[in-house]
């Protein structure tokens, strides 16, 4: 069944973008620096239908840099170390920084958080939906930690951590989903809650340390080995799906 038309003008698709204010996003059409699929476009009020398939992916570049138009945005970044998932950091470099700023002028917010320690797959979007369905305790969405540890861990530890320790914020035992040792002190393990410092709590009960912390998959989304540390991309629709899909 085909979607239902909706049509905009150049100015808001601009405006809805990220580009700049109404205004902005008019004189940037008026200057002639704006191109969809391929063709320069001069006249802000002309319409197109965003919803169109036959064509999709609607491109449009503006100022020469190209990008797709997105009704919501959903995106993934590798993050570095040294940077906080934070709109105001304190102490380090802000995460947004490394995203383009159109994608902060649409306000896009990070699927939960990870310390400015710890490296690996982070999501962000401007879709509250999307955002609560893969970041609130209630859904229980899986996250898989990759982990090198201070000393060795051992058969009896992993144990621990798959029948549950106590944190000092709860009386109820955490749990790994899933816990397995890939090298004497690497540690591939899944988690389904989302405690403060959780990995490294968990393993400090089990009388071990973090030395280093990924996050290598949400639910069913793996960072890909192609994207380089620092770097983000627009989720494909293959892997949005995969994501909304019931964990």
């Amino acid at each position: 069944m085909p979607r239902p038309k909706n049509i905009i003008s150049i100015e808001q698709l601009l405006f809805s973008q990220g580009f700049g204010t109404r205004k902005r996003c008019r004189v940037l059409v008026i200057e002639g620096l704006v191109q969809i699929n391929g063709e320069t476009v001069n006249d802000s009020s002309l319409t197109i239908d965003v919803s169109d398939e036959s064509a999709w992916p609607l491109t449009f570049s503006v100022n020469g840099e190209a990008w797709e138009y997105h009704a919501k945005a959903y995106l993934m970044l590798n993050k570095p170390a040294g940077y906080e998932c934070s709109q105001k950091a304190k102490s380090h470099p802000s995460v947004y920084t490394l995203l383009p700023s159109p994608l902060r002028l649409r306000d896009v917010q990070s699927v939960g958080r990870l310390d400015q320690d710890t490296t690996g797959l982070l999501l962000f979007s401007d879709d509250g939906q999307f955002i609560h369905q893969m970041a609130s305790p209630k859904h229980h969405v899986p996250k898989v930690y990759e982990i090198t540890t201070s000393s060795p861990i051992s058969d009896q530890q992993i144990r621990r951590l798959l029948d549950g320790v106590v944190l000092d914020d709860s009386p109820t035992p955490v749990r790994a989903l899933a816990c397995e040792r890939t090298a004497p002190s690497h540690l591939k393990m899944t988690l389904a809650q989302g405690k403060y410092h959780q990995v490294k709590r968990m393993l400090s009960a089990v009388d071990n340390h973090v030395a280093a912390l990924h996050r290598s998959q949400i639910g069913n989304l793996v960072l890909p080995s192609n994207l380089g540390t620092g770097e983000w991309r627009f989720l494909t629709v293959t892997e949005l799906l995969a994501a909304s899909s019931r964990q």
